[in-house]
Parts: C-alpha cells; sequence; structure tokens
C-alpha cells in the first residue's frame, strides 16, 4: 500500500483523507506503517467503497491484519443503524459465515503429555474429519438440520456433544436469536446435511498449543491458563451450507439494490437497507448460518474430548472461550455520547468486549473478553483480552492476515517439505492435502507476533499469553 495516500492520526492509527466533494465516511487504518506497506492497494481501495455504503456510523475500520477480499477487505469493520437507512452486505460478512476459534483449556502440561503427542495427533486426524467436502458421522435429515439451525450450540448440548458449561463461554451463550431456516435455501442444508462435526479445509485447523509465554500474569490466572499448559484451538466456520448462503444472497442482494436504485461502489459490496424484505432475509439465513457454526464448533469440541480421553484418561478439557471473526451482529454502542443499537460488520475481524460489558460471562467480567488471534500452522496464536474504550466498535484482529495469495504460496512451498521442516521444530503436521499445506505455509502469512503487538499499541485487545503450536490437524 502506497503510504503516502494516508495521514497518521498516531503510530498506529491512519486516515485516508477525502477528496474535494467526496461524499463518504470517515476511512480509518489501524496498524503500523512497516504493516501498512505491506498491505495491497486494493485494502485502501475497498475500505474506501465500504465507507460510502449508505447508512453507516462513525468510520469504516481495517485491522492490523487486513488483507484484499470480496468485497468488504478480510479485516473490515462497519457498523449500520437501521433506523437511519443503514444497510446489510452479504460481503460484509464474508462466505464462511461464522468462522471462529473455540480455545479448550486442559489440566495437562507440555512435559507429561509429550511423550504422546505423536499418538494424540494420529487419533485427532482420524477422528476428526477435515478436507474439502469431508463429512462426518452425523447424518441429519431437513428437519433435524433446521433445529440445529435454531439451537445453535445449544442442540448440540442437549443432544450429547458437550455440556451446559461450555455454552456460559460461548458468544450469544450458544445460539443467536433471529435465525430463520426457512430463509436457507435447500441447496445450502443438503450442502451440510453430512458436514456437521467436520473441520474444512483452507486456513482451518484443530491445533494441540503449549502457553509458552505470559503478558498479563492476572488476566491468564482468571482465564485459567499457565505457562506449559496445554491448549486446543479450534479454527472453523459453517461449512458449505455458510458458503451457500453467502452465494445465493449475493445475487438476491444484489437485485436488491438494483430493484431500490442504490447505487454502489463496487458489485461485489451487494447489500440492502437493514429493514428492506431482502435484508431481513439475509439477516435470518445467515443467523441460522452463526448457529450450525457454533454447533459445529461444539461438536468438534466433543470429539476432541473423546480423543483426549483415549490418550490421557486424566484430561480434563474446559471451554476457555468461542467467539466468531465473520459476522454481523446487532449491538449497543455509545456514538456521540449516546447509545445506538448498530449492525456491526466483522469481516476477519474479532469482537472484543471490555471489561464490565453486560454480555460477558462473570468470571471474565473484571478482564474483559478472551481474543484470540490465530497463528499460521508453524508460528503461534495470541490469547489477548478486550480493552476498555475499544475504538472500533468492540473489533479487533482476528489473525496473521495472509500477506500473499494461494497460488504465490504454491509457487515458493512443497507440501512435503514443508511438514518435515515444521517436524524439525517440534510441530507435528496432519494433513490430507500437501497442496493445502503449501498454500497455507507459515511464510505466507504476516508475522503474527508484529500483528498481536500492534493490535494491542492501537488499544484493540492486550496480550494476555502466547501459544506455540505443537500439533495441527489440516484438511
Amino acid at each position: 500500500m502506497n503510504i503516502k495516500q494516508l495521514q497518521a492520526l498516531h503510530p498506529y492509527l491512519w486516515t485516508l483523507p477525502k477528496s474535494s466533494g467526496e461524499k463518504r465516511a470517515e476511512v480509518l487504518l489501524y496498524g503500523s506503517q512497516p504493516l501498512l506497506e505491506s498491505m495491497d492497494d486494493k485494502v485502501l481501495e475497498q475500505i474506501g467503497n465500504v465507507a460510502a455504503l449508505p447508512g453507516i456510523v462513525g468510520a469504516a475500520m481495517t485491522m492490523p491484519d487486513a488483507h484484499w477480499g470480496y468485497g468488504f477487505p478480510i479485516g473490515g469493520v462497519a457498523a449500520f443503524d437501521a433506523e437511519q437507512g443503514g444497510i446489510i452486505s452479504a460481503g460484509g460478512v464474508g462466505f464462511d459465515i461464522s468462522c471462529g476459534i473455540r480455545c479448550l483449556r486442559t489440566n495437562l502440561n507440555l512435559a507429561e503429555a509429550a511423550p504422546q503427542l505423536p499418538q494424540l495427533a494420529d487419533r485427532l486426524f482420524a477422528n476428526i474429519p477435515a478436507g474439502v467436502g469431508e463429512e462426518g458421522n452425523i447424518k441429519l435429515n431437513l428437519q433435524q438440520l433446521d433445529r440445529v439451525l435454531l439451537g445453535g450450540a445449544k442442540w448440540a448440548v442437549k443432544h450429547g456433544y458437550g455440556n451446559e458449561t461450555d455454552l456460559e463461554y460461548i458468544e450469544e451463550n450458544g445460539c443467536v436469536p433471529g435465525a430463520i431456516p426457512e430463509n436457507v435455501s435447500e441447496l445450502a442444508k443438503n450442502r451440510q446435511r453430512g458436514e456437521m462435526g467436520t473441520l474444512g479445509s483452507g486456513n482451518h485447523y484443530l491445533e494441540v498449543q503449549v502457553v509458552e509465554h505470559i503478558y498479563d500474569q492476572l488476566a491468564a490466572e482468571t482465564f485459567g491458563l499457565h505457562k506449559g499448559q496445554l491448549v486446543i484451538s479450534i479454527h472453523c466456520g459453517s461449512r458449505g451450507l455458510g458458503h451457500q448462503i453467502g452465494t445465493d444472497y449475493l445475487m438476491m442482494l444484489a437485485k436488491a439494490a438494483g430493484r431500490l436504485g442504490m447505487h454502489l461502489p463496487d458489485r461485489e459490496l451487494a447489500c440492502a437497507p437493514i429493514k428492506s424484505a431482502e435484508g431481513q432475509q439475509y439477516l435470518g439465513a445467515m443467523r441460522a448460518a452463526i448457529n450450525c457454526a457454533l454447533a459445529n464448533r461444539q461438536i468438534l469440541t466433543h470429539l476432541t474430548r473423546e480423543t483426549f480421553s483415549k490418550i490421557y484418561p486424566h484430561a480434563v478439557l474446559e471451554t476457555l472461550f468461542d467467539v466468531s471473526h465473520n459476522t454481523c451482529k446487532e449491538e449497543t454502542h455509545e456514538v456521540d455520547g449516546r447509545p445506538r443499537v448498530l449492525h456491526v460488520h466483522r469481516k476477519g475481524a474479532t469482537r472484543a468486549f471490555a471489561p464490565g460489558h453486560p454480555r460477558l460471562p462473570q468470571r471474565y467480567q473484571s478482564t474483559g473478553q478472551p481474543v484470540i488471534i490465530g497463528g499460521s500452522m508453524g508460528t503461534g496464536s495470541y490469547i489477548l483480552t478486550g480493552m476498555p474504550n475499544n475504538p472500533a466498535f468492540a473489533s479487533c484482529s482476528h489473525g496473521a492476515g495472509r500477506a500473499m495469495s494461494r497460488n504465490q504460496a504454491l509457487k515458493q512451498w512443497q507440501g512435503k517439505t514443508l511438514i518435515q521442516e515444521l517436524l524439525q521444530q517440534g510441530i507435528l503436521i496432519r494433513t490430507r492435502s500437501m497442496r493445502g499445506a503449501a498454500e497455507e505455509a507459515p511464510g505466507a502469512y504476516k508475522d503474527v507476533d508484529i500483528v498481536a503487538e500492534v493490535t494491542e499499541q492501537a488499544g484493540l485487545a492486550r496480550r494476555v499469553a502466547f501459544l506455540r503450536p505443537k500439533a495441527c490437524i489440516k484438511g
């Protein structure tokens, strides 16, 4: 990105000045100068287009891990007021609706668990369905799937996948209200009937990690974390159902925009007013996909516990937190000194509620919401916590963020060689696709250490712990 186009407000916040007569909201980019310079110019173009959408409140923003996406940049955040003609955009949520991370803490230390890690990796790889189109053992008819779309993780717990305590530590307690399964196409449902409890492909993973460094001792103790402890991160979303909803509604919302005479700066930003029939239809379908993703991660948690118990009979795996990073949520935020109900689009951005927020479990009231910034399979991840006075509608980075395309990565790495190199570093990789491993090479991503540090310096979320990967399961 050409940094000369921007004006620095402080070292970790930049704005794009308006040209004469330009009608749009403010554009804000969170990040250090090196991070912004490493981004594609397309990021700036896309967030500028977002700023021109109807009913936007405040600024259109990018997080420190931002990169080019479809419609919104990945790492894009924007809030809209339904009462002021605000819109809902499928491109502002993404195709993998409610993709997110479930983090589990264990009562195991690396020192005691290390001898069985290769066996654990093999068992997880055998028991956790992963890969393009991969199905699991759960086969649902359309009526059963509708109940999943209404019930989310609560449905999963009711059917024996986990326990009630898990629900306390999932956003919206595991079930988003307002889901309308009837708004989801039969094609989308058919794609999902065999995919509950599956990981998927691409950048999705199940990773066994060790807490290597503590930044905030008090918050770590509240989160139940200590140095040398094993934790698990499960990164996945709503699988085929969410992708099909994204495809279906991009076309529907584009037609709605045309019918309503809305001028869109980019056809990929197909949208409709929140209060329109089409906007309400998409919201009902999107919320169904969120519940699908929450149920999926709950089932994967259950499968992970079953697998651990076979290797480590005394193992206890507790849900630390589960939060999505591809959503549009109705939230109350203070704007110009007064509370307003907004529809906050976060595409590749994680919600990060501050201490004392009423929607946080009691355990985290004093610390703020746990936030997980996922890294690539060979680097590491971070657990952070929400900070007071977050200026980005309580949002922050969601991962390292790609630094190059998958095609570029394939030109630089070979999967088999990469896996051997990671093994020499003490990281076990289990995957069904050597091509997929090469596409997800650590070097294809930004430096997660820098992203996490800048996220804190920008006032978005504070680092609590660094997690080093020990075993990674991928599609």
